[in-house]
C-alpha cells in the first residue's frame, strides 16, 4: 500500500544509494535544497505533505534512476545502500560559469535543465562540472576537456583550482598562496599572465578534483 512514510522513506534511500543527502538530491534535480527536508513533509497543522509527481520525476531523472527501482525503494524490496558505478553531476561551459544568477550562495549551479556528465567515480554532491574554452589551461587542460570541481573543499598550495571574480571571469590557474587579503594564481599556460587577486574581487574558489583527458 502506497503511504506517506512509504514515499518519503523511498526519496531517503534514493539519496542515500547515490551517496547524496536528502538536500543534494534535492540541488542535484534542479529543487529548493530544502525541498525534502523532513519539516517540509508535515504542514504546520500537523497534515502529510506528499511530494509532487514532477518532483518525483525530477529525482528520479537526476539520479539516472529506473521508475522500476524508485518503486522497489517505496515498497522495502531494495536496499538503500546498494553501490552505483557510477553518478552524474551538473555540467557548464565556462561561459555559463561567468554569468550571473547560474549558482547559489554556496557556489553550487542553481535551477534546472542542466546536461549531465557521468563520472566513472563518486563525486560529492556539491561536485559540478566545467567544460574548458580555449587554450588559458595549455598544455595541462585542453580545449573540451571536462574538469570536475568541488565548492567548499579544502585548498592549499599547489591545488588546482577554478576561480570566478565578481565580475565574471572564470579562471583555471594553480594555487600560489591564499590569505584574507589576496589569492595568488599561477598560470598553467606560460603565454597568460599569473594573478595575484583581491579576496574582496573574488567570489568563489573551487577545488579541481578530477579532470577527463
Amino acid at each position: 500500500m502506497l503511504s506517506h512514510d512509504r514515499v518519503w522513506a523511498a526519496i531517503d534511500a534514493l539519496a542515500e544509494r547515490y551517496s547524496l543527502s536528502a538536500s543534494g538530491l534535492a540541488r542535484r534535480a534542479g529543487l529548493d535544497s530544502t525541498a525534502f527536508n523532513k519539516s517540509k513533509r508535515l504542514s504546520s497543522d500537523g497534515r502529510p505533505r506528499w511530494p509532487s509527481t514532477e518532483s518525483l520525476a525530477k529525482i528520479i531523472e537526476a539520479t539516472g534512476a529506473s521508475l522500476e527501482e524508485f518503486t522497489g525503494l517505496v515498497e522495502g524490496r531494495l536496499g538503500s545502500a546498494a553501490p552505483q558505478p557510477h553518478s552524474a553531476v551538473p555540467l557548464l561551459g565556462f561561459a555559463q560559469a561567468g554569468a550571473g544568477g547560474f549558482f547559489d550562495d554556496a557556489g553550487y549551479p542553481s535551477g534546472q535543465g542542466w546536461d549531465l556528465v557521468e563520472l566513472p567515480t563518486r563525486a560529492a554532491e556539491s561536485s559540478y562540472a566545467l567544460k574548458v574554452q580555449g587554450d588559458s589551461m595549455l598544455p595541462l587542460y585542453r580545449n573540451g576537456d571536462v574538469l570536475i570541481v568541488e565548492p567548499g573543499a579544502p585548498t592549499r598550495k599547489g591545488d588546482r583550482v577554478v576561480v570566478k571574480t565578481i565580475t565574471g571571469e572564470v579562471m583555471a590557474k594553480v594555487l600560489d598562496r591564499q590569505t584574507a587579503k589576496s589569492i595568488l594564481l599561477v598560470s598553467l599556460n606560460p603565454a597568460h599572465p599569473d594573478r595575484d587577486i583581491p579576496m574582496r574581487e573574488v567570489e568563489w574558489v573551487a577545488r579541481i578534483v578530477w579532470a577527463s583527458q
